[in-house]
């Protein structure tokens, strides 16, 4: 018998929720036929058959979370010729023979574990380095870390009626935990006087022109920080992550390489997002390795907010709604058109005065008449 594994979608997350099996029980299936439907990061993918084999168990039904490198199915024997990766090749090897090495600061020599038993360590906050290892040679399992999390939880019980997240709002509350627990938010607020534009609307499109023209004059906030080195990486593109509102919950897809698009393709590419968001079909891919935030929370209600940083970027803009304002010009007063603003960074990497640079450079922008 073979155990097929919840492999890593490519995601990065510890886990992913079955919509739907597509085989039961005794079924022979081939290579690449389509197994099981799950959702992970807002996405729905299908994961194929990596053996030819007869099915012999299903482990978890429609609706159960499953954890990465979890077993996810049996089969009877059979060849692994897909390509679909595996997380637990340690698992395969025989440590070497002889004394532990140590490290060369003198420390003890790092304890061996799966990689999806140290992502799950570190959602749970157990020392991995404090378990003791039951797979081959010691190795940490992701039951090992399941076991001593489940054995050190508290023992409160959601009240009665309490319903788990699930999908897009279980995503959400990983996505906000991290930021709370990573960043050193800071936030500063303004407006972009926009009454001199020739043509309303296409509020998107100027946005992400405006964030162009501010990465240009302040690079430092188009970045990635690496809090382990306390370093961070200045990115030469800008790939955008965008939020957008659904009925399932807040998804968040990346346009590549808004710098170089027209506006014409910015829109072609906004478009596709947004219809691919609604119809839960975002890529996987298109949700990962932003390097700046967007949020235009403004089409729905709110002048300014907080919008939170996710890790590793530094930045987030948010636009607030659009409306008159009394403003005093050339010694009267007059009703003008504004864009609230609000940029939030990371103040670990970020100065004040990067921050309002950037920022005054994203209003000069705006406020362009075309």
């Amino acid at each position: 018998m073979s155990t097929f594994n919840l492999p890593d979608l490519g995601e990065g997350l510890a886990e992913a929720e079955i919509l739907e099996w597509h085989v039961k029980v005794g079924d022979h299936l081939r290579v690449d036929q389509p197994m099981v439907s799950v959702e992970t990061a807002k996405a729905v993918v299908e994961v194929p058959a990596p053996f030819s084999g007869i099915v012999i168990a299903l482990h978890g039904a429609a609706g159960d979370i499953i954890a990465t490198g979890a077993p996810l199915i049996d089969f009877d024997s059979g060849t692994v010729v897909g390509t679909m990766p595996q997380p637990d090749e340690e698992e395969h090897f025989e440590p070497a023979a002889g004394p532990a090495r140590t490290r060369p600061d003198g420390a003890a020599p790092r304890v061996r574990a799966m990689p999806a038993a140290r992502a799950a360590a570190k959602r749970l906050g157990v020392d991995i380095e404090t378990l003791a290892g039951s797979g081959r040679g010691g190795l940490v399992t992701l039951d090992d870390v399941l076991a001593h999390g489940s054995a050190t939880a508290p023992t409160s019980q959601p009240p009665a009626g309490a319903a788990a997240l699930r999908g897009t709002r279980r995503v959400m509350a990983q996505s906000m935990s991290a930021s709370r627990d990573q960043i050193a938010g800071s936030t500063v607020c303004d407006d972009a006087d926009i009454h001199a534009w020739k043509q309303r609307g296409d509020y998107m499109v100027r946005l992400m022109r405006a964030l162009v023209c501010a990465w240009r004059a302040e690079p430092a906030l188009n970045a990635w920080y690496h809090a382990d080195s306390q370093s961070r990486t200045l990115l030469d593109y800008i790939d955008l992550a965008v939020a957008i509102d659904t009925p399932a919950g807040l998804i968040v897809p990346v346009v590549r390489g808004v710098e170089g698009k027209s506006p014409e393709e910015l829109r072609a590419a906004l478009a596709e997002q947004k219809q691919a968001a609604h119809e839960k079909r975002t890529a996987p891919q298109d949700l990962r390795g932003f390097t700046l935030m967007l949020s235009n929370f403004g089409t729905l209600a709110g002048r300014y907010g907080i919008p939170l940083v996710v890790p590793p970027a530094v930045a987030i803009l948010g636009a607030g709604k659009v409306r008159e304002d009394a403003v005093a010009v050339a010694g009267t007063v007059c009703a003008h058109r504004r864009m609230p603003l609000s940029l939030s960074f990371d103040h670990r990497c970020i100065t004040g005065g990067e921050a309002c640079r950037f920022l005054a450079a994203a209003i000069a922008d705006l406020e362009k008449s075309e």
